[in-house]
């Protein structure tokens, strides 16, 4: 069955909405809990109070680097934004965009013959969107691949592999 999604306008931003909600939610949760529990347990010393404060802060500073992850595509490429990395890529290296049944989030295969796992667009609470945002960015990749229909056909961004 051809895939016969239309590339959205750009600019656009993918990333897992409900991830990062549940994510987001749950830590300022823990801190707000575990900060109260510090002040409210009389035994507590001034420096085990802080401990805890700083306890609290640490996992949601965790939970917000786990909520990080988007992909941004413009223009002139894609911006794609792991937990602790951020890669920009012209449209000319994405040679494919993949998200195969079981796999955790989409991956790019490209020009250079490597993959990019991208955690901007992951199944895992809201898979329909998923899917629905992978097939936005294949179409997107595709539109604007050397020698596609809004690409260019000379591919300026290709590397000359020797």
């Amino acid at each position: 069955m051809p895939d016969t999604t239309e590339p959205p306008a750009l600019p656009v931003t993918f990333r897992p909405g409900r991830t990062r909600a549940v994510l987001l939610t749950a830590g300022a949760t823990i801190f707000v809990v575990i900060t109260t529990v510090a002040l409210l347990l009389e035994k507590l010393g001034p420096g085990e109070r802080l401990s805890f404060v700083f306890t609290a802060a640490l996992l949601f500073g965790v939970l917000v680097l786990l909520a990080r992850p988007k992909v941004v595509a413009d223009e002139s490429g894609v911006t794609v934004v792991n937990i602790a990395s951020r890669r920009r890529l012209a449209w000319a290296e994405i040679v494919q965009v993949n998200l195969r049944p079981g796999d955790p989030w989409v991956f790019l295969n490209l020009s250079d013959g490597t993959s990019l796992p991208v955690l901007g667009i992951q199944p895992g609470i809201a898979k329909q969107h998923a899917i629905s945002d992978a097939r936005a960015l294949r179409a997107l990749a595709e539109a604007r691949s050397p020698g596609g229909p809004d690409g260019p056909s000379d591919g300026p961004h290709d590397e000359h592999h020797g």
